[in-house]
């Protein structure tokens, strides 16, 4: 049954049948069948790859994982640009990649050895009961008892109904701490300046020559996108602080890697409409699903046109 793919390809795709992405989206990137993808964290799981599609001319696939360090979105990044002809990149950034010592892991559990060329002793490290189940339900699925659990293209909507949007609740996630949807996304007092513990403004940020990396693997001809994602005020660091002056140091040497390398840079991640108002948040981190279809029109009105937002929801950093 093949529960995560290991024989993937673009002509056996095969369905999603767990939602924990760490295991699950090595399947999309090895199967092949996209042209593009985005990388990032759950503030970037809502933008939606047919939108994408739509904006850019090629077939992305969401490989955002919830809570990802930077080393994880390295290497599912790695594995995807590995087995594809890309076409379209879209690198989707948070605070973790500005950090002086980043985590290289969560608790979640991260399989390395399914993301490694030809994952070796990949048949032996599934006997388990977790790929036990995971085979029983892309049993039911191959016979119609069961639906896929995550869209193929990666996509899911993780976020409660739009219906059941709570303003007050929602005010008390972005202005008290916590989240309701990822418990180790770090919000909180001290997740406010900047996501980190106060870093020199010089301190090195090892995770921006990891980025230079990825772009210079992406294809020469490749569209290539970068952007800072529009968390709410509350989660960014203050202007005047070390923490703010180490975040736009931050952006500033993103903006430089972004033009050496031919990307558009696009900065979401500062007070604007979007960000200022809460009734565009979950919680501090989490906009809500019509927020994604603006982060997506505004990055495909950067892309062609190089300019700020005229109503100052981004700004560009750099331009081919």
């Amino acid at each position: 049954m093949d529960p995560y793919g290991l024989r993937a390809s673009p002509g056996r795709p095969g369905a999603i049948m767990d939602r924990n992405q760490r295991f699950m989206y090595p399947r999309i990137a090895r199967a092949g069948g996209y042209d593009a993808a985005v990388f990032g964290t759950s503030t970037a799981r809502l933008l939606d790859p047919h939108d994408l599609d739509r904006a850019f001319g090629v077939r992305f696939a969401n490989l955002a994982v919830n809570a990802a360090t930077p080393d994880e979105q390295r290497t599912l990044a790695t594995l995807f640009l590995r087995r594809n002809a890309a076409r379209a990149v879209l690198y989707a950034l948070d605070s973790t990649w500005c950090a002086a010592a980043p985590p290289r892991r969560t608790a979640h559990p991260f399989p390395d050895w399914l993301y490694a060329e030809g994952a070796p002793w990949g048949w032996l490290r599934q006997v388990n009961g977790q790929s036990l189940g995971i085979a029983a339900q892309v049993a039911l699925h191959r016979l119609g008892l069961a639906p896929a659990r995550i869209r193929g293209d990666g996509f899911s909507v993780f976020t409660p109904p739009e219906a059941a949007y709570d303003p007050v609740r929602a005010a008390r996630h972005i202005h008290g701490g916590g989240s309701p949807l990822d418990p180790e996304s770090g919000v909180g007092p001290a997740a406010r300046a900047g996501d980190a513990a106060p870093d020199a403004i010089h301190d090195a940020m090892p995770m921006l020559d990891v980025l230079d990396g990825l772009l210079a693997a992406v294809p020469e001809a490749a569209r290539k996108l970068v952007a800072f994602m529009p968390v709410h005020v509350a989660a960014q660091a203050p202007a005047g602080t070390p923490e703010g002056a180490r975040e736009a140091a931050c952006k500033r040497r993103v903006a430089a890697i972004g033009k050496a390398r031919g990307a558009v840079v696009v900065d979401f991640r500062l007070p604007s409409p979007i960000t200022t108002r809460d009734e565009n948040y979950w919680d501090a981190l989490h906009y809500r699903l019509p927020v994604a279809a603006r982060v997506v029109a505004g990055l495909q009105a950067a892309a062609e046109a190089g300019a700020d937002a005229p109503d100052g929801s981004y700004r560009v950093l750099a331009h081919p």
